[in-house]
C-alpha cells in the first residue's frame, strides 16, 4: 500500500472551495505572476511539495488551519477546520468532554 500525500488533495479542495484559480492563489501569497500557476499546479499534482512557510501562507489565504493539509481523511480535515475556529476555552471544554467519554 503506497502512502498518498494528503497535501495535494487538501490543497485542491480548499482552493476550489475558495473559488480561486491556481494562478490567483499563487499571486495572492506572493509568487511571481509568471510562475504562480505552474508552481501551484505542481503542488496540487504532487510533483513538488510546498515548504511549511509556503503552506502556512496558502492556509492563511484559504482560511484553513495549517494542519488541515496533513489530515488523511475527510472527517479529520473537517474537524481541523471546526476546531481552528473555536476559542481556547471552547477547545478545553471539548477536550474535557471527549476525555470523559473515553473513560
Amino acid at each position: 500500500m503506497s502512502f498518498q500525500n494528503p497535501i495535494t488533495e487538501r490543497l485542491k479542495q480548499a482552493r476550489k472551495k475558495a473559488k480561486l484559480s491556481q494562478k490567483a492563489l499563487g499571486e495572492r501569497i506572493g509568487m511571481d505572476e509568471s510562475s504562480a500557476s505552474a508552481r501551484m499546479n505542481q503542488y496540487e499534482r504532487g510533483k513538488h511539495t510546498p515548504d511549511v512557510q509556503t503552506l502556512k501562507l496558502i492556509a492563511d489565504e484559504l482560511g484553513v488551519p495549517l494542519n488541515y493539509f496533513f489530515c488523511e481523511d475527510e472527517s479529520s480535515a473537517e474537524l481541523a477546520c471546526i476546531v481552528s475556529q473555536m476559542t481556547e476555552s471552547e477547545k478545553k471544554k471539548l477536550i474535557a468532554s471527549l476525555s470523559q467519554s473515553k473513560d
